[in-house]
Parts: structure tokens; C-alpha cells; sequence
């Protein structure tokens, strides 16, 4: 009997600091990660998989963005409709303007030809934008807009309009 004594004892303690501290106390000192060490594991695992995810979504969104705007493009194009942007222009002064598109309804070298018609284009409802270029000719535009989806509304709103010619064109201001 003397002999399990020392056992007794042994398991007794054992069972006290279990009940004490418990299993933390034997992971601690065995150099194991605690159970607050691995609930902080856990927590920093679900923070990373839903940046993760974030991220993921994002990349969903741009992709979804970049293909709805290849479709809007494609059927502008679909028009007929001709696509030129500013720097292929010469000497065409975009300093001031406001947005990436606009729609160009003629260019005139008679400055009191390009208010007529920015005035046909604010009796309709529309807000023209006069753009000088450097050989004289004034572009009278509408439409401003960054967004192709908004540009495609403005560009069939304005042609259906009396003051729009045929040979309406768009004018990416980069």
C-alpha cells in the first residue's frame, strides 16, 4: 500500500490541477498552443477567409463591369457610330471638360454656328458643352458623361432628337 501512495497523490494532483486550470495548465507547459491561443488561430482564420472572399467579390465585380462594358461598346459601334479619342485629335483643348464622353453633334469654324446649334441643344433639354480646337473649328457636345452605360442612354436620347445629325460621333476625353 505504501507504494501507490506516491501514485495516489500523483493522480490526485493531477486531477486537482485539471480541474483547477484545465487542460491549459499541461498544453502550457508541454510548449502546446492554449485553448485562447487556438480560438485566436480560429478568429484570424475567419478574418483572412473573408478578406479573402472580399477580394474575390471584387474581382467578380470588375470582371462583370469590364464585360457589360465590351457589350455597350460593341453596340455603339453597332451603330455606326464613330469613337475618337481626344489625344488622335490635334490640338483639340480638353482641359476643362468635366468627363471621359461626350457626344460630338458637329464642329463648326463660325462661332456663331456652334451657339445656334448649343442653343437648339439646351432648347431641348440637353446641356451643350462647346470645345475649341486650335485650327478655329468649335465641336458643340452633349452628353457628358463617365460612365458607357449613361453614355449609351444620352446617345440614343440625342439621336432621337431634331437638332442631331447622322453623323453624330463620340468623343473620349483621355
Amino acid at each position: 500500500m505504501r507504494c501507490l501512495r506516491p501514485f495516489f497523490f500523483a493522480v490526485v494532483s493531477a486531477a486537482l490541477v485539471c480541474l483547477s486550470g484545465g487542460c491549459d495548465s499541461f498544453r502550457k507547459l508541454a510548449g502546446r498552443p492554449t485553448s485562447a491561443d487556438i480560438e485566436a488561430k480560429r478568429e484570424l482564420i475567419a478574418r483572412e477567409n473573408a478578406a479573402h472572399q472580399a477580394r474575390l467579390d471584387s474581382l467578380k465585380k470588375v470582371e462583370k463591369a469590364k464585360a457589360d462594358s465590351l457589350e455597350l461598346l460593341e453596340a455603339i459601334r453597332g451603330t455606326g457610330t464613330l469613337i475618337l479619342s481626344s489625344s488622335s485629335l490635334r490640338r483639340v483643348n480638353t482641359g476643362g471638360l468635366d468627363n471621359r464622353y461626350y457626344i460630338v453633334v458637329g464642329a463648326y469654324s463660325n462661332s456663331e454656328n456652334a451657339s445656334y446649334k448649343a442653343g437648339q441643344i439646351s432648347a431641348a433639354g440637353f446641356d451643350p458643352v462647346k470645345i475649341p480646337y486650335g485650327n478655329g473649328f468649335t465641336a458643340v457636345c452633349t452628353g457628358g458623361t463617365d460612365a458607357l452605360s449613361q453614355l449609351w442612354d444620352n446617345l440614343q436620347r440625342v439621336s432621337s432628337e431634331k437638332f442631331c445629325p447622322k453623323d453624330v460621333w463620340i468623343l473620349v476625353n483621355d
